[in-house]
């Protein structure tokens, strides 16, 4: 076969160009690293898919320059019930609209609308460039120095060169194919029907999510728009209704306006997770490393959260000289967290459905009892992202410290302006005291090139203040994903895990050689 090339290799190709694959873009992006995004589909797919995202991803998306244009697109929700057969509430998890993070714990939102300010912000971006109606045929070879990327689109076969490729190619990800992962299956597996509708009808609805545990219809809803509604509904056999008959419970009794069914379609929800997420250079992000059931609303927002964690250590790698170490932590950090918030998401869905056995009534009593223990639901409603787990980036932790947490983010006042804790710390390491800091301190925020930052009188109500000192910490040092590294204890002069992580973020290794000559100014350009 005759492969035409534009001739230029790129630091990274990125394979997909849904949410996961665009916002890595944009992260990329924004610390300066060229890609080109390859996408078989030439516009956005018009129908809605993901509904739900939590205040830490809401985060992920104003780090990739789009959380004011976001914020006007969607709707905060209470959080999530879960019903009985009748519609009664068996527990309640709240979700605030003040969430530590800066913005409402759960928000609604209609993903075509997330898309298009997502490609907005991209083309904005002379580091981006996405090719629409590109398919991709390979990816290979998996060895050491750059991967080569072939794709055909209509005016024939081309291939790219790239130092990292990002497989955000979805659940039949070519990616996953061809670095030789295969799924581990984590036992859930269920069909169930997608019902959109736009209806100025008087729709009961307490503004958050519903999950109705009956085993004979288990069902989901939730309102997503001003006129948008979502509803979920297990497959039966020999047990199909009409639309209008599914929804009677939530509409009242003599409907009158308009009524559009938007989307109605089948779905298998499955529980599955890749046994491996990379092969040299090239990553796995998102549906193509792990599949969840939608019931917590986790599906979209495990895919952010690994473009978060990977673009700054990649971009670390590719331009300052970081070890090829940096990037083993992609795995390792990622994939225990996506396995957690899988299992959830399942104990939710055996939650709804009581499974099909004997034992299914006294599952469902049981969950109704658990569910009334007092501050259960609130512990409940904490547990979608805990800390991360101990590793060269995060320090051990001891007792409830603060290593290998998120950072809050409240507001604060910067040169006479109320802004967010992120549009100040930038993109860098931070260091984050109570105090002035230390000689010590100093001299490590002089060697990494950052700040250290007294947060008295850094935000308005004393948030960090506040947050160090119930953990008994003097000082944080902060990634750039805002995750704790390491902590000075209260009393302490220093961090005390310098030498673990400090040889990852500098390598003597020289990042591999272009695979052909081209420019020398574009390569500045690109590299610099």
């Amino acid at each position: 076969m005759i492969f035409e090339s534009n001739g230029t290799d790129v630091p990274v190709v990125i394979i997909g160009a849904g949410p996961v694959g665009v916002t890595a873009a944009l992260l990329l992006a924004r610390r300066g690293v060229r890609s080109v995004v390859l996408e078989r589909h030439r516009g956005i797919y018009p129908l809605p898919r993901a509904a739900a995202i939590d205040d830490e991803v809401r985060r992920i998306l104003q780090a990739a320059g789009v959380g004011e244009e976001f914020a006007a697109m969607v709707r905060p929700a209470n959080g999530l019930r879960l019903l009985d057969a009748r519609h009664r509430v068996m527990a309640e998890f709240r979700r605030t609209e003040h969430g530590p993070h800066g913005y409402p714990q759960t928000s609604m939102f209609d993903q075509p609308e997330l898309e298009r300010v997502l490609r907005d912000a991209l083309a904005r971006y002379p580091e981006c460039e996405l090719r629409g109606g590109a398919e991709v045929t390979g990816v290979g070879p998996d060895t050491e120095g750059p991967v080569r990327v072939t794709y055909r689109d209509d005016d024939g076969d081309h291939e790219l060169w790239a130092e990292a490729v990002l497989g955000c190619d979805g659940a039949n990800s070519l990616t996953r194919e061809a670095i030789g992962a295969v799924w581990e299956d984590l036992r859930f597996e269920e069909r169930w029907t997608v019902i959109d509708v736009r209806t100025t009808a008087d729709v009961r609805s307490w503004e958050g999510v519903d999950q109705v545990c009956d085993p004979d219809r288990p069902a989901t809803f939730a309102r997503i728009g001003e006129d948008r509604y979502r509803w979920e509904f297990r497959l039966c056999e020999g047990a199909e209704q009409p639309v209008r008959e599914l929804i009677a419970p939530w509409l009242p009794p003599s409907h009158e306006g308009d009524f559009e069914i938007i989307r109605e379609a089948q779905y298998t929800f499955r529980a599955r997770i890749a046994d491996r997420w990379r092969s040299g250079r090239v990553f796995l992000l998102g549906d193509a490393a792990h599949l969840t059931p939608p019931f917590i609303g986790q599906g979209m927002c495990a895919g952010l959260r690994d473009a978060y964690n990977l673009t700054w250590k990649l971009a670390r790698v590719l331009q300052q000289g970081g070890s090829e170490r940096l990037l083993d932590t992609y795995e390792s950090e990622r994939k225990p967290h996506a396995r957690h918030v899988i299992r959830l998401a399942v104990a939710i869905g055996w939650a709804m459905t009581g499974g099909q056995d004997s034992a299914a009534t006294i599952r469902r009593r049981a969950l109704a009892a658990a569910c009334r223990i007092p501050g259960l639901t609130e512990l409940a409603g904490r547990d979608l992202s805990p800390p991360l787990t101990t590793g060269p980036l995060v320090r051990r932790r001891l007792r409830k410290g603060l290593a290998g947490m998120l950072c809050p983010q409240p507001w604060i006042t910067a040169d006479g302006r109320r802004t967010r804790l992120d549009e100040v710390l930038g993109d860098s390491f931070t260091i984050l005291t109570t105090t002035d800091p230390s000689p010590a301190l100093n001299a490590l925020a002089h060697a990494l090139g950052i700040r250290a930052i007294p947060v008295t009188g850094l935000d308005d109500d004393g948030t960090l203040a506040a947050w160090l000192r119930a953990a008994r910490a003097d000082a944080v040092l902060l990634r750039p994903d805002r995750v704790v590294l390491d902590v000075v204890p209260a009393g302490g002069r220093d961090f005390t895990s310098t030498a673990t992580w400090a040889s990852l973020l500098h390598s003597t290794r020289s990042p591999h050689p272009p695979r052909r000559t081209v420019d020398d100014s574009l390569l500045r350009s690109v590299t610099r």
